[in-house]
């Protein structure tokens, strides 16, 4: 027998009960996050920007690797002052989603030139499995983050057999003198520990929330069976320290973290249910306890959002806002994460068409957006603060 594809139904059916039941069993269990949590840092340089006097100064789509037909799942990482480039963006191209061919890509934008350069293969799951020492069937998902000695940090979805459900959530880090693009290598750190079923079931998707203290809350969902979002605690070096489930609904995914104050913040989600809306919760204490909060009047399509809290009272979320599809992404601004605005349309197309998985970072006194576009390639749009009343 070769596999769970050769088994009979009957196996088969054996294996996803047992996995289903595993997933119960997991729903329970979490490590405690570390008390008390330090506080939320808030985007640099974004001192004094209203959300509402962002304007868009120009855009494109990021160059892909050669040969590579299909692209999804962007990430946007602002680099530091001093850097060549601005900002990073890394995502999962190759034949299509799930290829054996997928790899995760990054591109910098030049802060010279003021041009995206071209794209390379960052991430490799052959690689990958030759260092990890088992099977790596598809990649997905990248998310980066730099620690407090501007190291970088890339956690990528990965999984062995089985579907997206069944996957992992690898923490690489960056080998090497400096992160410039043709520069950059990345070696596994570990198989993040989240449960005791093999570490699987457990998906990266949206940006950390930075601390004061220099570490990180990194959002994750549970995804086998049932979904609900995790916070991740992570030290100033990168290191892990516990986890934190964020609700006790079975349905929600893909948080993104929009603070209010320091301790007090909001995680805003995609719905997988049907007619769903963007579901949110709320922690007092700087994510060691949270708690549920009524749906929010924003529709979500089974959707994947952005969210980015700029200063307390000032926070923009990028979201598809079409009932049943993806044809429609659109920015909106908030005061308390909670009743949202629109503030501009970032694409508008027709039936078929797909605009989704937005992500969101500030760099160089602007807004940077990127998203997938068609699933052929990542778009992205830069916004710039301008005078109220300017046209």
């Amino acid at each position: 027998m070769k596999g769970l594809a050769a088994a009979t139904p009957g196996m088969r059916l054996a294996v996803a009960a047992l996995l289903v039941g595993a997933a119960w069993l997991v729903d329970g269990w979490h490590r405690p996050a570390p008390l008390p949590s330090p506080e939320a840092q808030f985007v640099i340089g974004a001192q004094g920007v209203a959300a509402d006097t962002l304007k868009r100064q120009d855009g494109g789509n990021i160059p892909m690797p050669e040969q590579a037909r299909a692209a999804h799942a962007s990430n946007l990482l602002a680099m530091p002052a001093g850097h060549p480039a601005a900002v990073t963006a890394f995502w999962f191209a190759g034949d299509r989603e799930s290829a054996p061919n997928v790899q995760i890509a990054a591109a910098q934008f030049d802060r010279t030139t003021q041009r995206w350069s071209p794209a390379r293969y960052v991430v490799e799951r052959h690689a990958m499995a030759a260092q990890l020492g088992f099977g790596v069937r598809r990649l997905g998902n990248p998310v980066a983050w730099l620690d407090a000695s501007g190291r970088m940090h890339l956690f990528v979805v990965a999984t062995g057999w089985g579907g997206w459900a069944a996957a992992r959530v690898l923490h690489l880090v960056q080998q090497g003198p400096d992160n410039r693009l043709d520069h950059m290598v990345f070696v596994p750190e570990r198989v993040l520990p989240l449960s005791w079923l093999w570490n699987t079931s457990y998906l990266v998707r949206n940006n950390p929330q930075p601390l004061t203290d220099g570490g990180m809350q990194l959002p994750v969902h549970f995804e086998l069976g049932i979904k609900y979002p995790v916070a991740l605690r992570f030290d100033a070096q990168g290191a892990f320290m516990g986890m934190e489930r964020m609700s006790r609904r079975n349905y929600m995914l893909q948080a993104a973290f929009l603070a209010q104050t320091p301790t007090d913040w909001i995680a805003v989600m995609r719905d997988q249910r049907s007619e769903g809306h963007v579901t949110a919760v709320q922690t007092n204490d700087g994510g060691s306890h949270w708690h549920d909060l009524p749906d929010l009047p924003l529709t979500n399509p089974d959707a994947a959002i952005a969210a980015l809290a700029l200063t307390p009272g000032n926070s923009l979320l990028a979201h598809n806002t079409s009932p049943y599809s993806r044809e429609r992404l659109d920015l909106s601004h908030a005061a308390d994460g909670l009743h949202w605005s629109p503030l501009a349309a970032l694409a508008h197309g027709g039936a078929g068409d797909e605009y989704s998985y937005p992500a969101m970072t500030w760099a160089d006194g602007a807004l940077w957006v990127s998203y997938t576009d068609h699933r052929r390639s990542i778009a992205w749009q830069r916004f710039v603060p301008q005078a109220k009343g300017a046209p």
